[in-house]
């Protein structure tokens, strides 16, 4: 899937009113279908679709987004466009029929269950670290106690007289 994925030189994430996204021509190319096809999907399962799934791209966004090379001189499709944030992108995967749609949203979910997994390894060592610290903090605690218990005792100059070997007074 990932050689799919570097194959495809089209799709492109722009910025839409704020909003990640990809527009409708270059999702319809990457799930394998024809953008008339992927409109169709979309405006048959409307639930599917709220409007933070969704852009509709109208003459103000056609004007920057031509600006920036992504239409065409003419003015580039005569039907409205339509711009897919990333849960619109993956809702249409699950509402079209053809092979790869469905092979990327098995991917897209594979990939999300191994984040998943990642970020849960990455709590438990986060925790277990936590657990660490915390023991060494006190038996930091309990070998300053027992330094200070002892300094006193290194320290002190006078060492016991000792007792002298042999006769004398």
């Amino acid at each position: 899937m990932e050689a799919l994925i570097d194959k495809l030189d089209g799709p492109r994430i722009l910025v839409v009113r704020g909003l990640r996204v990809i527009l409708d021509e270059d999702l319809a190319g990457l799930y394998g279908v024809t953008t008339k096809a992927l409109k169709q999907a979309v405006k048959r399962n409307p639930r599917r679709f709220p409007v933070e799934f969704v852009v509709t791209i109208d003459n103000k966004d056609v004007a920057i987004l031509r600006s920036h090379n992504v239409t065409s001189s003419w003015g580039g499709s005569r039907y409205q466009r339509m711009a897919f944030t990333e849960h619109g992108a993956l809702m249409v995967a699950s509402v079209l029929n053809s092979d790869r749609a469905i092979a990327m949203s098995v991917y897209v979910i594979k990939a999300f269950v191994k984040m998943r997994e990642e970020l849960t390894t990455n709590d438990t060592i986060l925790r277990r670290l936590a657990e660490i610290d915390k023991t060494l903090l006190i038996h930091d605690e309990g070998l300053r106690d027992l330094y200070q218990k002892l300094m006193p005792l290194l320290e002190s100059g006078s060492e016991p007289e000792k007792r002298k070997i042999g006769f004398g007074d």
